[in-house]
């Protein structure tokens, strides 16, 4: 007899680590078949090795498509009606599509935003101290620094951040259904032809126009957007009111980073790596079979990798448990590994580092305003994070 497998836990139990089963599983069985909440049966991943191996073999597939690629998000529906983003796309097209546009995310280009991400920050602190108190750090600083900032790199109107935050949101809650979901899609999809066509006519001085340079592809050019907004604004955001709370909540790392800036960018890979945040974000198929781990996975099988686990990995990372800004750990997997490692990267270092430095300097006396055992967890989204921080000071 067979054992049937297991459901897969999903939400977290404490919000500062990653589910028990999956610290089981990895104890246990690294390498285990588990049902997801959409009926499919898939492998998950739960060590660092296991992972970062699977993320350079070109015998696993980013493609949505695929019927095995297992989608937590969708249940018996899945997109299938448009052109791949580049997060699914797989050799031979993947390479060429993501050169057109990694010279827009070089450590040279985002050098060149850091005085207007300053700015921004600036601006958004200035606000949130001649406002009320309490105030909601979520809306006062962490949604709409990330907003601002990706919508003026692709040449989106801000004043429609409110259209893509609720459409955004409403996407990536797993309690959506799929005909909602994809009446989502479509109407994000909708809007970024719509700006994509008046470009076409009006050309200004962002991704998007740049883009159209180089290719005449709009479907293309939509499904880059959407993908670009979407998590160009969702992942930062969240680690934004995540950093800022476990700062909040370890005043002898907060002494630390006021006494001394320059830690502040080893702080930002440290929370990356203690929350994984996108941990889901990974999964693939297999095209051919494949033995990993000591385990062979079966072409058309999907397999999913459970990031946040890999990166508590105790034969990866000492005290894994423990966040530990002095860990100098880049090697996590906060921003995937290898061919599709996270073209943004760069961006949201930045991003995290000039809110940390910018909010504690300038509000010292910055604390929470409840009892952190009250604060909403996205415990129902596929990006974790927090749907409100009330802060005062």
């Amino acid at each position: 007899m067979t054992t049937a497998p297991a459901p897969l836990t999903i939400t977290r139990s404490c919000p500062y680590a990653p589910p028990e089963q999956h610290v089981r599983l990895r104890e246990e069985a690294p390498i285990s078949q588990v049902a997801l909440p959409n009926g499919q049966t898939a492998w998950a991943l739960t060590k660092h090795e296991h992972i970062r191996t699977m993320l350079t073999d070109p015998r696993f597939s980013s493609d949505r498509r695929n019927p095995g690629f297992p989608l937590l998000l969708f249940s018996d529906r899945r997109p299938t009606n448009f052109r791949p983003s580049l997060i699914a796309m797989d050799p031979p097209e993947h390479g060429p599509a993501r050169r057109a546009v990694v010279g827009e995310f070089t450590v040279k280009r985002m050098a060149a935003l850091r005085p207007r991400i300053q700015q921004i920050v600036d601006e958004h602190i200035d606000a949130m101290l001649a406002g009320p108190r309490p105030a909601d750090l979520v809306q006062a600083l962490s949604l709409p620094v990330p907003s601002l900032v990706i919508c003026e790199l692709l040449g989106v109107p801000y004043a429609d951040h409110d259209f893509f935050q609720s459409r955004s949101t409403k996407l990536l809650r797993r309690t959506t259904s799929s005909d909602e979901r994809l009446a989502v899609i479509d109407d994000l999809r909708g809007y970024l032809h719509r700006l994509i066509a008046k470009k076409e006519r009006e050309p200004g001085d962002d991704l998007l126009s740049r883009q159209l340079e180089k290719t005449k592809d709009r479907e293309e050019l939509v499904s880059l957007g959407f993908l670009l907004l979407i998590a160009g604004h969702e992942t930062t955001a969240n680690m934004i009111s995540l950093g800022t709370l476990t700062l909040l909540e370890h005043p002898e790392t907060l002494a630390a980073l006021r006494e001394d800036p320059s830690k502040t960018l080893n702080a930002v890979e440290e929370l990356l790596r203690y929350f994984t945040i996108a941990e889901f974000a990974t999964s693939r198929v297999a095209t051919a079979d494949v033995e990993l781990g000591g385990v062979t996975i079966r072409a058309g099988e999907g397999v999913l990798a459970l990031g946040n686990t890999a990166n508590r990995d105790p034969e990866a990372f000492d005290d894994p448990e423990e966040f530990d800004i002095e860990r100098g750990a880049r090697h996590h997997i906060a921003f995937g590994f290898g061919a599709h490692q996270c073209l943004g990267q760069n961006l949201a270092r930045m991003e995290l580092q000039i809110v940390f430095d910018t909010l504690f300097r300038r509000v010292p006396g910055l604390r929470l305003a409840v009892d952190a055992g009250e604060l909403p967890f996205k415990d129902d989204a596929n990006i974790y994070g927090l749907y409100e921080l009330p802060v005062t000071w």
